[in-house]
C-alpha cells in the first residue's frame, strides 16, 4: 500500500483543458461536484447467454449504490462472457480460454481510457473471475472483485438434487441404454433451476473461492448463493469497500504475492477444486509480475489435504458449503491448522486473519461436507503435476475420488475431440484403454478445449474408472476420471503427444506423477524426423490472433 497519489481521473477531468471531457460526462449525469470524487469503473459481464450471468446487472446496480454511498462516482459498462456449458462439445468452446484474455483486454481498455480511479467487477461464468482479475493486476488500480454466486440445486426425476454435470453423465448413460429419453429430458430439465453459476467445486466456484483466498473480494463472495439477499448486500458493501481502496491507496499488486498465492492454491486443494486454477493462478500471476511456476503447485499440493466432499469427486454443492458456514469457515479451520498465511492484506482493510477473527470454524458445528484435517479425504493434493517423456514440460491431472490411479494401455489416438466422441458414441472405447486426444492445445485448438462431453460419456457408459484419458487440451472443473490434460509441449507445435501412435503403450502414474510413452528413443527420433508442421487452423479473426500470440499451457496459456 503506497501513499495516495493525486486521483488518476483527473487526467480526464481536471482543469480547464479538460472541459471538452468533462461536458461529454455531464452528457451522461454528471453533476458539479461529481469531478471532486473518485470515478470509478463498474464492469457488469451481464449476460443472458448464460444463468451464470443473467442476474449480473442486479448485482452491479447494488454495487453502484455502494459506490455512491461511500462517496464515489460509479462508471459502468459490459464485457463479453462465454458461456463454458453452452459451449461445451462442439467448436465453440474454441472461444472459451480466449474469452479469458478478451474480457481481461476490454476491462483494462476502458478502465485504461477512462483514468478510473478504481475497478469493481462483477462476474459469473468460468473465465470471467481470472479474466477480471488479470486485468485488475495489469491496472493496478484499486480493485474489488464480485462473484455472481452460485446456483441452487435442481430437483431430479428421482428426488435427487441434479446439477450441470448430471446431465452430461445423463448422456453417457443414455449412449449405455441405462436410462431412457424420458428421463433424459427429466434431468436436462431440472440440471439448471435459475440464475447462478455451476453448483459444484467447479471452475467458476474454484476460482471465486481462489480470489476470496486472495484477498480482492469480500468474506463469503465465494459462497453465497445467487439468488440471495446476502449476494445483494455483499454487491453493496463491495462498492463501498472498493472506494475505501481507493482512498486508502490499496491496489492488486499490494494483495497479489507469492503468500497470497500460496493461500489461494491451499484453498483450491483443501476444496477438492479444478484443474483450470492452474492455468488461471499462473495468469494472474504473470499480470502481477510475480514468479509462480508448476513447481510451485507441486510443492503446495504436497502437504495439503483434500477436505470438503464436494462435486464432482464428491457429493455436495456449493449452496451445502454455504448452509455449513460458507467459505470463511473454511479458510479458518485451515488457518487454525496452519495452512494459511494469516498476515496477507485484503480489499477490506484487514488482513486475512483479521477479517476470519470472529469466524467460527467450520469444525464449530455438526455437519458432513468438510472433513476433519486429521481424517481428510485425501491426505495431499487431488490435483498433481506429472512429467514425463510424454509431457516434459508437464501435465495435469485430478485424482480425487478415484478408486484406480495407475494404468498401463495401449493408446487410442483422436485427432480431435468430435472424432473421440464418435468414436465413444460408438461404444469403441473398451477397458484398458488410454484415450489421446491432441490438436486441443492453445495453438491446435485453438483455444484449448474442455472435455466435459466426453469425459461425461465416458463416466455414464461406466467407463470412468477403467480407461486413461491424455489430451493437449484440459477438463472442465466437472470432469472426474483418471484423466491429464494440459499436456505440454502440446501436439501442434511437435510435442511428443504428437507423434503417438494407435496401440502405443502409455502409463498414467497419479502416484508417482508420471506420465510415460513406452516407445524407444530411437523409435521417437524417427517419428520425430518425419513429422511434419502443421498450419495454424484458422487464419483470421480472434481465434487467429490468440494462436499466434498464446504461450504454453506449462505458462498459464497468455497471450502476454
Amino acid at each position: 500500500m503506497a501513499d495516495t497519489p493525486p486521483r488518476k481521473s483527473l487526467t480526464t477531468t481536471g482543469g480547464p483543458g479538460r472541459a471538452p471531457n468533462r461536458a461529454m460526462l455531464r452528457g451522461v449525469g454528471f453533476q458539479d461536484d461529481d469531478f471532486d470524487k473518485p470515478i470509478v469503473g463498474v464492469a457488469s459481464l451481464f449476460s443472458d447467454i448464460t444463468p451464470c450471468n443473467s442476474h449480473l446487472d442486479r448485482l452491479a446496480r447494488k454495487g453502484i449504490e455502494g459506490v455512491r454511498a461511500a462517496g464515489g462516482v460509479p462508471q459502468i459498462f459490459g464485457a463479453p462472457t462465454v458461456s463454458d456449458g453452452i459451449s461445451m462439445g462442439h467448436m465453440g468452446m474454441r472461444y472459451s480460454l480466449v474469452s479469458r484474455e478478451v474480457i481481461a483486454d476490454s476491462l483494462e481498455t476502458v478502465a485504461g481510457a477512462m483514468n478510473h480511479d478504481g475497478l469493481l467487477a462483477f462476474g459469473g461464468c468460468d473465465k470471467n473471475m481470472p479474466g477480471c482479475v488479470m486485468a485488475m493486476a495489469r491496472l493496478n488500480i484499486p480493485s474489488v472483485f464480485v462473484y455472481g454466486g452460485s446456483i441452487m440445486p435442481g430437483i431430479g426425476p428421482d428426488g435427487e438434487d441434479v446439477d450441470i454435470v448430471s446431465i452430461f453423465e445423463a448422456v453417457g448413460k443414455f449412449q449405455a441404454g441405462s436410462i431412457d429419453e424420458k428421463k433424459l429430458h427429466k434431468i436436462e430439465c431440472a440440471s439448471c433451476p435459475g440464475s447462478g453459476s455451476c453448483g459444484g467445486m467447479y471452475t467458476a466456484n474454484t476460482m471465486a473461492s481462489a480470489i476470496e483466498a486472495l484477498g480482492l473480494s469480500l468474506p463469503y463472495g465465494a459462497s453465497n448463493p445467487a439468488v440471495t439477499a446476502a449476494k445483494d448486500r455483499e454487491s453493496y458493501l463491495a462498492g463501498k469497500a472498493l472506494i475505501a481502496c481507493v482512498k486508502a491507496n490499496l491496489r492488486p499488486r499490494d494483495l497479489i504475492t507469492r503468500k497470497s498465492l500460496e493461500n489461494a492454491y491451499t484453498f483450491v486443494l483443501a476444496l477438492g477444486g479444478s484443474t483450470n486454477a492452474v492455468l488461471h493462478l499462473m495468469a494472474i500471476a504473470r499480470e502481477a509480475g510475480v514468479e509462480w511456476t508448476l513447481a510451485d503447485f507441486d510443492r503446495v499440493g504436497a502437504k495439503v489435504p483434500h477436505l470438503a466432499d464436494l462435486k464432482p469427486g464428491g457429493k455436495y454443492v456449493m449452496f451445502d458449503l454455504y448452509r455449513a458456514g460458507g467459505t470463511p469457515a473454511v479458510m479458518r479451520a485451515l488457518l487454525d491448522a496452519g495452512f494459511l498465511h494469516g498476515d496477507c492484506p485484503t480489499v477490506t482493510g484487514k488482513t486475512l486473519a483479521e477479517n476470519l477473527a470472529d469466524v467460527p470454524s467450520v469444525y464449530a458445528k455438526p455437519q458432513k461436507i468438510v472433513h476433519p484435517i486429521d481424517k481428510p479425504m485425501y491426505a495431499s493434493g487431488h490435483i498433481v503435476v506429472l512429467k514425463g517423456n510424454l509431457c516434459p514440460e508437464g501435465g495435469v491431472a485430478k485424482v480425487a475420488g478415484l478408486k484406480v490411479r495407475h494404468i498401463t494401455g495401449p493408446a487410442k489416438v483422436f485427432d480431435g475431440e468430435e472424432a473421440c466422441a464418435q468414436a465413444i458414441g460408438a461404444r469403441k472405447i473398451v477397458p484398458g484403454d488410454v484415450v489421446v486426444i491432441r490438436g486441443e492445445g492453445p495453438v491446435g485448438g485453438p483455444g484449448m478445449r474442455e472435455m466435459l462431453s466426453i469425459t461425461g460419456a465416458l463416466m455414464g457408459q461406466g467407463l470412468g474408472d477403467s480407461v486413461g484419458l491424455i489430451t493437449d487440451g484440459r477438463f472442465s472443473g466437472g470432469t472426474h476420471g483418471l484423466v491429464v490434460g494440459h499436456v505440454a509441449p502440446e501436439a501442434w507445435v511437435g510435442g511428443t503427444i504428437a507423434l503417438v501412435h494407435d496401440g502405443d503403450s502409455i502409463t498414467i502414474d497419479g502416484d508417482q506423477k508420471t506420465l510415460t510413452l513406452h516407445v524407444s528413443d530411437d523409435e521417437l527420433a524417427k517419428r520425430r524426423a518425419a513429422w511434419v508442421k502443421p498450419p495454424l487452423r484458422v487464419e483470421r479473426g480472434v481465434l487467429a490472433k490468440y494462436a499466434r500470440l498464446v504461450h504454453s499451457a506449462s505458462e498459464g496459456a497468455v497471450t502476454g
